[in-house]
């Protein structure tokens, strides 16, 4: 690039039909109180930001689109447990995840449940925990990426959204339920 030539950006959307999971969950509210235990079909899309290189293009993006099928595809068809809830008390065993709640205990076989280290199963929380999983990847890491905005819906209309960049991190977004 010649001194004084503008850099020029650009944002990549992707919201491509593959990237979505099916899983149960159930959110908690308080100590005492949560949802039956229920599923959706959770849909993931990102927007990517950075400067656009010699050849024209931003970056090789089949990387992101890849690693978010890769972390849909790890959540597929599972119940998703909140492991860092102040509100339950989880033991796995040989056979089985022990989940107690209240006065409530929930035994779930093994192979269908995945621990995510997060409080809460909220699309508020999954959108945090796809960015923090995208952007801590050492092939995103390679990428020349400055933006990064996650959205995550449970439903038509119902999306949490986080946005990361390359100087300040991830930031909490916008909810809409």
């Amino acid at each position: 690039m010649d001194a004084g030539e503008e850099i020029r950006r650009a944002s990549i959307q992707l919201a491509k039909e593959d990237m979505h999971f099916s899983a149960a969950h159930f959110t908690i509210f308080s100590a005492n109180r949560r949802e039956n235990l229920h599923g959706h079909n959770f849909f993931v899309e990102a927007c990517a930001g950075g400067p656009i290189d010699a050849n024209g293009l931003c970056f090789d993006y089949t990387l992101l689109k890849d690693r978010l099928r890769s972390l849909c595809d790890s959540l597929d068809e599972t119940l998703l447990i909140a492991a860092q809830s102040p509100h339950l008390r989880i033991q796995e065993e040989s056979d089985e995840v022990v989940v107690a709640f209240a006065d409530e205990t929930l035994r779930f076989a093994h192979r269908d449940v995945t621990l995510l280290p997060i409080r809460n199963v909220t699309v508020e929380e999954l959108a945090h925990w796809f960015t923090a999983a995208l952007t801590g990847d050492d092939g995103f890491a390679s990428l020349p990426v400055e933006t990064l905005t996650l959205r995550l819906s449970s439903g038509p209309g119902q999306w949490a959204e986080t946005k990361w960049s390359a100087d300040a991190g991830c930031t909490a977004g916008g909810t809409g339920r």
